[in-house]
């Protein structure tokens, strides 16, 4: 018998989405939504620099079976939190940098349908999906649903605010060069908030499983940078945390199941654990008949209109094209199968609601 998992709801007053905002408070700005009250409790005294790293994939389940329970990141961990809906990087990263819920910036998963150009497009890389052909001569997701970050805010209101990951200049390739340009910032003058973001140990999860060898190695690794840069640092604040965690899954193929893809109008986007369904008139039925049959032991089968009135995507104000990317049913993972219908397979996966893709740590280093 397979080992059960625990399901969490995701917590809208005390998730990834509520950080930016203590951050945007402490700086005197109209936070986006309510704030975090772990990282409340860490900011009440001023500091020179905050430093928000986020490791990517680093959950409370993988901090427990990767590192010693006396070594600096558990030993300074000041309480563990909620990843948002989907548990995945591009809804968690924008909710760190916006404040906002996914209901409210509608990048929800790694790909997603968009009605503006008709197509799935897998949404950091603006292709279509499950190919590398250019979705649109522009940044779709950046177009239909755009957002200000806070790094941007801070600076409009007159302050000072840093990015600090592999995507900006310097373009750091290392967790110790991510370190290194967080040291360099936090030297200068003023006051200052920086924003970090590597993506380990996401990856080396995702090609080696949550529980091996690659991956202790690896968070060992940032564990120690990080300390590193911790007690270089003067009068600063630096706050680790993930945006998901991880679970280690099994898969199967979509086309493997005729019955089910001839309901679809097109392929599921958002993730392998979480998957999204545009349904043929008149095949709605059958398309339930033939899901639970074949999955109805791994998957809870949604109606979309369901999970919006459960605030699965958050309790803000939906964005004006967030319904209409999501199709009319969602196929939430309940046990460990992920979904696939291209090449890729993972040994990890995240997205859905277990404890192990919810929970994630804030870990604070008072300097």
């Amino acid at each position: 018998m397979k080992e059960k998992v625990k399901l969490v709801q995701p917590d809208y007053e005390n998730c990834i989405a509520n950080l930016p905002n203590s951050i945007l408070k402490k700086w005197g700005i109209p936070p986006m939504g309510k704030t975090l009250p772990l990282a409340d409790a860490c900011l009440q005294k001023e500091y020179k620099n905050v430093v928000v790293l986020l490791l990517d994939g680093m959950g409370k389940s993988v901090l427990e079976t990767a590192l010693d329970e006396k070594g600096p990141f558990r030993t300074h961990l000041a309480g563990t939190y909620s990843s948002v809906f989907l548990s995945t990087t591009v809804a968690a990263t924008t909710s760190a940098m916006s404040g906002l819920q996914p209901c409210e910036h509608s990048w929800l998963g790694w790909d997603c349908y968009y009605p503006q150009v008709d197509k799935n497009v897998t949404v950091f890389l603006n292709t279509v999906q499950g190919t590398k052909e250019p979705a649109a001569a522009y940044n779709v997701a950046r177009a239909v649903a755009p957002y200000e970050d806070i790094v941007e805010k801070i600076r409009k209101a007159g302050g000072k605010a840093y990015w600090c990951t592999p995507f900006f200049e310097p373009y750091p390739k290392s967790i110790e060069e991510i370190c290194a340009r967080i040291g360099e910032l936090s030297r200068e003058p003023g006051q200052k908030y920086i924003y970090g973001y590597w993506n380990e140990p996401d990856e080396t999860m995702h090609r080696n499983g949550c529980g091996s060898r690659a991956v202790k190695e690896t968070l060992q690794n940032i564990e120690a940078a990080v300390y590193a840069l911790a007690q270089q640092l003067e009068d600063t604040l630096v706050l680790v945390t993930a945006d998901h965690g991880h679970i280690d899954t099994e898969y199967a193929v979509l086309q493997e199941y005729p019955k089910i893809c001839e309901c679809l109008i097109r392929l599921p986007s958002l993730e392998p654990r979480v998957l999204n369904f545009f349904i043929k008139e008149g095949k709605k039925e059958l398309f339930k008949e033939e899901f639970q049959k074949e999955f109805g032991g791994e998957f809870l089968l949604m109606p979309v209109e369901e999970a919006i009135e459960k605030k699965l995507f958050g309790t803000g104000k939906p964005h004006k094209h967030f319904r209409s990317m999501l199709g009319d049913y969602l196929a939430i993972a309940t046990g460990t199968l992920s979904i696939y219908f291209k090449e890729e397979r993972w040994l990890t996966m995240h997205g859905s609601l277990t404890e192990e893709e919810m929970r994630i740590p804030l870990i604070a280093f008072d300097t």
